[in-house]
């Protein structure tokens, strides 16, 4: 059993507007990641709101996902969204993934390869790569949860978590640099592959 939080609740200060709403391939970036993230091997899709959060609700009315707002979303950094979202997955889940929602241009098989991963050799961290450069998504088994949910951004938030467990983490090489690219200004969004 395998959960994915979806981090869209921030500001999207540098993007200009808010960039979870921004059309990807005709459809807004938020509902591209989890449609993505439905149609992969994940077994429960978690998504945190909270800028603009009536709007990106309306993004995502018809999808089966389970939707928590982060009161903290202003204020509390992505931090405050993980925490949000590994809270309401499902008490049996074995991993939690967790995927910017951000990362706009991530595509099945990458999800399917890490959940793969995970399931063949069981490591503590599963984190995408290309040639080599850790990206998205990062898979946590659950013995990580508790850890997890003390992060903040004072204390570097879930890269801390990575690094204090450095020696069992197992990276996924993908063929794709899309795992590396997160939109945060209109124009990353010529970055894609």
């Amino acid at each position: 059993m395998i959960s994915v939080v979806v981090l869209a609740a921030g500001l999207s200060t540098r993007f200009g507007e808010n960039k979870m709403l921004y059309p990807i391939e005709g459809e807004p970036m938020v509902r591209r990641v989890v449609k993505t993230a439905l149609s992969s091997s994940i077994d429960e899709v978690v998504v945190v709101i909270g800028f603009e959060a009536e709007k990106v609700k309306a993004a995502l009315k018809d999808l089966n996902c389970k939707l928590v707002e982060n009161p903290e979303y202003a204020t509390g950094g992505q931090s405050s969204s993980v925490k949000c979202g590994v809270k309401v997955v499902r008490k049996d889940a074995d991993a939690v993934m967790i995927l910017p929602a951000d990362v706009a241009f991530i595509d099945r098989e990458v999800i399917d390869m890490v959940v793969e991963k995970y399931k063949r050799e069981k490591p503590k961290i599963v984190i995408a790569s290309y040639k080599g450069k850790a990206g998205h998504p990062i898979l946590f088994d659950r013995s990580l949860l508790p850890e997890i949910l003390m992060i903040d951004e004072a204390g570097y938030g879930l890269k801390a978590v990575v690094k204090r467990h450095q020696d069992e983490v197992v990276q996924v090489e993908t063929s794709t640099p899309n795992v590396l690219l997160d939109i945060d200004r209109k124009s990353d969004l010529g970055r894609r592959a």
